[in-house]
């Protein structure tokens, strides 16, 4: 199963254009490390929650907008040579210094994908989900998430991943168990929906909330989920080695 890297990064709005260019200069040098797929998606329909939100996740200031990205590999193995080789990269270490952002702000962890479900098509809009599990909730969550893939699936969306949380760093000023506010005894989800536009996307939340009926009981806290739909500014897909 794909092991993906996810990223939530608070951007200053009036800089959308220079992290779209530090993003593109960043993905040359990724495609040398066995990436197969890097996808950034600025901010568009980010609610304000109660409990937990994007905005608070990176404390994200009136003029930031929110960036929801993530970096695909075959397997663990090869993301973990890849963040090594990055570490020894100059290169790298050039881009750092000049990042369009505040990098201490940003939050990011590895991830093991448990539902990956796929379909035909170009991706136009990306629905992004991060949540607390309990570690004990795992499998039931499993069958919920594989579930309403299908049912996403059968309202038009091309991509449903939900990514199981592997290597989750705690960081010094933010992190993704701050985040969502999780106990010692959850681990971290990371999901997205990927559809071919806004308007499929709406209509489909629409339809759900019209027909489906929620479930009496989750796996999960629903209270400390949050999510948010963005718009992909650079998706690219790279060819490994042995492709």
């Amino acid at each position: 199963m794909t092991y993906v890297d996810g990223f939530v990064t608070a951007v200053p709005t009036a800089k959308k254009d220079e992290y779209l260019k530090h993003a593109s200069d960043a993905a040359e040098l990724f495609k040398e490390y066995g990436m197969t797929r890097m996808v950034e998606s600025w901010g568009d329909d980010v609610p304000k929650g109660k409990v937990t939100d994007f905005q608070g996740a990176v404390q994200a200031r009136d003029d930031e907008t929110v960036v929801f990205s993530w970096f695909e590999y075959p397997d663990k193995a090869t993301r973990d040579e890849a963040s090594r080789r990055m570490m020894d990269d100059p290169r790298m270490e050039a881009m750092a210094k000049d990042m369009p952002f505040d990098g201490k702000r940003m939050i990011y962890a590895g991830f093991d994908s448990i539902v990956d479900e796929r379909a035909d098509g170009s991706t136009g809009y990306t629905d992004g989900f991060v949540l607390p599990v309990p570690n004990a909730n795992k499998d039931a969550y499993l069958k919920m998430a594989a579930d309403m893939a299908g049912k996403f699936k059968q309202q038009g969306a091309l991509r449903v991943v939900e990514a199981w949380g592997d290597d989750v760093p705690d960081g010094k000023v933010t992190d993704y168990k701050r985040a969502v506010k999780a106990r010692d005894d959850e681990n971290i989800v990371y999901s997205f929906i990927e559809w071919p536009d806004k308007a499929t996307r709406d209509k489909a939340w629409a339809d759900m909330m019209n027909s489906e009926q929620p479930p009496s009981e989750m796996p999960f806290d629903g209270q400390r989920m949050f999510w948010g739909g963005f718009q992909p500014i650079l998706d690219q897909s790279f060819e490994t080695a042995d492709a």
